[in-house]
């Protein structure tokens, strides 16, 4: 028998379950994410499921974490300060896929080298450049990102810039090359920008979860969920976050399939920060080709085909004032439900809302807290900044006392995108307190901050509610519209015979959303879903059925619902997929690109063979890294040939080998 740990740390909630030889769901527990120390909720969930149950923790043969930490740092901005080496692209090319974004004003070097589409030297690597960056920028990064021209047709340039990282600073480097084996330089660095940026948050989180396990006497490995549902060992986690981006998300949707069993389906997953949808077709989740997408980033990370939106519990209320109606719009940025804060700090709260609410006219800052997020680190921040974390000190603040100045509205935004300091202000959790959904925390908080909400006016001068009930559910009211627009992109993204349009566009149009509406006159409309929806998450419960009544469609809220993630993390696979390529520069010449450099063969079915082997082995041994046992390989193979002449001639040829086995320790 196979007691198998599940943990899943969300933007509110952290899950544990335990499940007994992958069939049964034996207890589960819920413990608040501590978002400053996300190990702590970690244990206090553990322990909670392990009460619950009365296992000892020493019969548990295996843990599994997955985490929306990835998903929700780049969904808001956050991570480290990180440095891009990029070598041999132009000045221009940092504009490409958004990559200029991303670094958002981190330092960048753009020197000579690089190689060809064959793998040959273009120029020699700028050494000198790269050490003078590097003795620069040593100190106040966290991290580092190579990104080489045709680095996955040869790396060696990366490589070399990975040792001087190595030689020159304490930081951790990423090589484009060792995160995809995909073309498309500008994307690759992307990738490795944000593979930097989070290095430090998950080995911070990991290294506290492993020892809170310890503590606990669960001295099982700890694994982890890659973005595409299958399992990593920690180590793996570590060197390659960016490969967690997506984890709780793809966990939820493996989860899912176990809860109901369901071949075609939607599954929608509502969290604190996030609402994540993905198709469940044949039973399987479909890969991204294109890499998975996060808030406004385009990765070459392999993940599950999921479109995430910064809608979810806790999203931000926030109020539009321009019309004569106005209205509200929820997102993308989390902040902690004031009902929340309340419970942490109920002197403060309570006492500035009263305060506000006793003020004759509305306040800009009203029902809007901060405070500083324990142990972040100061690298980079200037003057203001620092200023600005200085007047918040270590306890609560209403926002108003905190920025005095407008011109201080950029330095708090930075400080927020780093992960420094933690705004509170009006969510939909408070409007559900309100409207008596939920009675978890300060249901009194909640109805001081929703009334000062209804106090704001619109572009005719009226308030936008008559009290905190009515402003509570025009809150709701918006989560439904926007859950459903969600759920209308994702699938008009998913049709099999795509339309000329953008989903976004097509969820939108008057027509789509007349025939939701079900009004007729002369035209009859009918729209609507054609798939069940599966709906995940704590709130599901209170959100989602409106959702399929606007939609026409089943709405399927399986029990064990609110910790489908966490049970998605104990029953998915360890899978490795390794890829390379084979290219012909000249005929008679297979010039198979590895690791080591390109290496040129004569025929073609030695160049297969060799990168076969290769990719097996490769792939055999991250799968016994992260603990696999029983592995079974499964090879594609993608031969491109050119008609020239009245015969085929060779192009290129890409390989693909994927290793694949359970958890060692889950199988006894």
């Amino acid at each position: 028998m196979a007691i198998l740990l599940g943990v899943d740390t969300g933007g509110t909630y952290t899950d544990a379950v335990l499940v007994r030889d992958e069939k049964t769901v034996i207890a589960s527990a819920k413990a608040l994410t501590t978002k400053d120390d996300l190990a702590i909720g970690v244990g206090e969930a553990v322990g909670a499921v392990l009460k619950a149950s009365k296992i000892p923790a020493t019969d548990v043969s295996m843990a599994s974490l997955s985490t929306t930490l990835a998903t929700n740092a780049l969904v808001e901005g956050q991570g480290g300060r990180v440095a891009l080496i990029y070598i041999g692209f132009r000045e221009r090319d940092l504009a490409a896929h958004g990559l200029s974004d991303a670094l958002n004003g981190d330092p960048c070097l753009v020197c000579a080298g690089g190689h060809d589409h064959a793998g040959a030297e273009v120029d020699p690597l700028d050494e000198a450049a790269i050490t003078a960056f590097l003795l620069h920028h040593k100190n106040d990064v966290s991290g580092f990102a190579v990104a080489a021209q045709f680095a996955t047709r040869n790396p060696a340039h990366e490589l070399r810039a990975a040792e001087l990282v190595a030689e020159i600073t304490d930081r951790p480097v990423s090589a484009s090359h060792q995160l995809s084996a995909r073309l498309n330089g500008p994307k690759r660095a992307m990738t490795a920008v944000l593979n930097a940026r989070l290095i430090g948050m998950i080995d911070r989180l990991i290294g506290r979860a492993e020892k809170v396990l310890n503590d606990l006497e669960i001295t099982a490995p700890m694994m982890v969920v890659r973005g595409d549902g299958a399992l990593i060992s920690a180590d793996q986690a570590r060197a390659r976050p960016i490969e967690t981006i997506l984890s709780g998300p793809a966990a939820s949707i493996v989860g899912a399939r176990w809860l109901t069993g369901a071949d075609r389906a939607l599954v929608s997953d509502i969290g604190g920060t996030t609402t994540d949808i993905a198709l469940l077709k044949d039973g399987k989740p479909s890969i991204d080709p294109a890499g998975a997408r996060v808030g406004p980033y385009r990765t070459m990370v392999e993940a599950v085909a999921m479109r995430t939106t910064g809608l979810g519990g806790d999203s931000e209320v926030h109020v539009v004032a321009e019309g004569l109606s106005g209205g509200l719009n929820l997102g993308p940025r989390r902040v902690l439900p004031i009902s929340l804060l309340a419970t942490q700090a109920p002197d403060i709260v309570h006492a500035t809302l009263d305060q506000q609410l006793r003020a004759s006219v509305p306040g800009e800052h009203d029902a809007r807290f901060v405070q500083v997020v324990a142990g972040g680190s100061h690298e980079g921040l200037g003057t203001r900044e620092m200023a600005l974390l200085e007047r918040i000190g270590t306890g609560v603040r209403p926002l108003a006392d905190a920025q005095r100045a407008r011109i201080e509205q950029g330095a708090l935004q930075r400080l927020v995108a780093r992960g420094l300091i933690q705004m509170s202000g009006v969510t939909p959790s408070d409007a559900s307190h309100v409207l008596g959904k939920t009675a978890v925390w300060d249901q009194a908080a909640a109805e001081k901050a929703l009334g000062l909400l209804a106090r704001k006016r619109t572009g005719s001068g009226n308030v936008l509610a008559v009290d905190a009930r009515s402003m509570a559910e025009m809150v709701v009211n918006r989560l439904t519209q926007q859950t459903v627009l969600a759920l209308l992109e994702a699938a008009f993204a998913e049709e099999a015979e795509p339309f000329a349009s953008e989903p976004q566009e097509l969820a939108r149009h008057e027509l789509m959303q007349r025939g939701l509406s079900a009004r007729a006159d002369l035209v009859r409309l009918n729209t609507g879903l054609n798939v069940p929806v599966v709906g995940l998450g704590a709130s599901a419960g209170s959100y989602y059925p409106a959702a399929g009544a606007v939609l026409g469609t089943e709405m399927i809220l399986p029990r064990h619902a609110d910790v489908a993630n966490a049970i998605g993390a104990v029953v998915g696979r360890v899978t490795m997929r390794r890829t390379g390529t084979i290219t012909s520069p000249s005929e008679g010449k297979f010039r198979v690109h590895l690791e080591t450099g390109p290496q040129d063969l004569t025929t073609q079915d030695a160049a297969m063979q060799l990168l076969e082997n290769t990719l097996r082995n490769e792939a055999r041994d991250h799968a016994l890294a992260a603990g696999a046992a029983d592995i079974q390989f499964s090879v594609t193979k993608d031969i491109r040939t050119a008609g020239v002449e009245a015969r085929n001639v060779f192009v290129e040829a890409v390989l693909t080998v994927e290793a694949a086995g359970r958890p060692r320790v889950a199988s006894g």
